[in-house]
């Protein structure tokens, strides 16, 4: 059976033949079928050339996510698990994943063929390591991220048709990665603009009863991927929690929305003389007390309070810091919202220059797609004026290598991350 087509408004294919994965609503002329929720269809310009296979959804702004740009390709199981084959590469390239080893039946048999390679066994997660195995749009994949904790798998679905194939992904998984057990967890919001009911719990295995503990740039945290905020750990601010550490040394330290104590573990082992937290979720706060704990860390103390009321409490204290870090959630999930996100960045950032001494170290980060790095920028520039400091930038950072930016999609280029010099 031939699949639906979706056929766009004039003058509107341009960004798809370039290979971005969305195909919003408005730019949509007709659909010429009957196509249900999830089901695969076939993209189509004004002028009737074919463009790309995708996943369609009545229900969502992005009425398409594409993912083939091959008119003989289906979207099956097979395509699908070469893509995710190619992810898990990248990341056995990056040292993140051991690479796949024999499978005990293939030992010393290749293939005859000139051209053909020895069957491989699918390498097994494990050794208290973590990484992010598949990053939705920077991996081909929309609407899938997958993160490997130890040896158990935690799977989130952002889009309606790859969730309706969650039993083939979780198959696909097991087959490759044979974890102890596979966790799938949602986000309300995103549940919502996709049409989504589904419900955090296992989807392949059992759910760790206790946190499980990973280990990172030598450090040791506890994770809890049953109820933890996203997967349960920020795996992409990986390297900017190492590159803000080197500036600790012998500085008070605020890591204001610490969530589980990420940056200030890492200041505090780097010599810190003292490192404050603050995060309004007291489970989180919870387990940063006890990665300290688990760290031999106690130059350490953690509180529970809404940070931007609790920076206003530190100012009129007269308290100073050397180094501030400011991590806050996603402040804008839609356009709408971008105006409102950035005063509330502005008001972070304007306390942190108040607070901060002499020679201190601002870390800004933002982790939403639709707040530029220019934006950002901007708003610095506004405040270095209104606030009298002079400020220097220092590094622009983003994400961790396991989360790959794809050039078809800017908008998975989505962390940023200022460290700046203010004097």
């Amino acid at each position: 059976m031939d699949a639906a087509r979706v056929i766009l408004q004039p003058r509107r294919a341009r960004p798809f033949y370039g290979r971005h994965p969305w195909v919003y609503a408005g730019a949509v002329a007709e659909v010429r079928g009957e196509p249900a929720d999830g089901d695969e269809v076939e993209l189509y310009s004004h002028a009737a050339d074919f463009i790309a296979r995708g996943l369609y959804n009545s229900k969502s702004k992005i009425r398409v996510r594409l993912y083939s740009w091959s008119p003989e390709t289906a979207l099956n199981a097979e395509f699908f698990g070469a893509r995710l084959d190619q992810a898990i590469r990248l990341r056995t390239i990056l040292g993140l994943i051991p690479p796949p080893q024999p499978s005990p039946t293939d030992e010393g048999r290749a293939s005859d063929d000139a051209g053909g390679s020895r069957s491989m066994a699918s390498p097994i997660v494990g050794g208290r390591t973590a990484c992010r195995l598949v990053f939705s749009e920077g991996d081909g994949l929309s609407g899938l991220t997958v993160d490997r904790y130890d040896r158990w798998l935690v799977v989130q679905f952002t889009s309606l048709g790859m969730a309706r194939r969650r039993d083939m992904w979780a198959d696909l998984l097991m087959e490759r990665l044979r974890p102890e057990g596979i966790v799938l967890r949602t986000e309300r919001a995103i549940g919502r603009l996709e049409g989504l009911e589904l419900q955090d719990g296992p989807l392949r295995g059992e759910v760790p009863a206790r946190p499980i503990e990973i280990e990172e740039n030598g450090l040791r945290f506890l994770v809890n991927i049953a109820l933890g905020q996203k997967t349960g750990f920020y795996l992409d601010q990986r390297d900017n929690r190492q590159a803000v550490a080197r500036l600790a040394t012998g500085r008070r330290v605020l890591d204001a929305f610490c969530y589980t104590g990420g940056f200030g573990l890492h200041a505090a082992r780097a010599g810190a003389r003292e490192v404050l937290g603050v995060d309004s979720s007291e489970s989180a706060l919870n387990l940063a007390r006890a990665n300290a704990r688990l760290n031999d860390l106690a130059n350490l103390s953690f509180v529970q309070a809404d940070v931007f009321d609790h920076l206003e409490t530190l100012l009129q204290e007269g308290q100073r810091f050397g180094l501030i870090v400011l991590d806050p959630p996603k402040f804008a999930r839609s356009r709408n919202a971008v105006e409102e996100a950035l005063r509330a960045h502005r008001r972070l950032q304007a306390l942190a220059l108040r607070l901060l001494e002499s020679d201190g170290f601002l870390v800004t980060c933002c982790c939403s797609g639709l707040i530029t790095m220019s934006m950002l920028d901007d708003l610095l520039a506004q405040l270095t004026a209104e606030e009298r400091r002079t400020v220097q930038v220092l590094e622009r950072r983003g994400q961790a290598l396991d989360h790959p930016v794809s050039v078809a999609c800017p908008e998975s280029n989505y962390l940023k991350c200022l460290i700046s010099r203010v004097v």
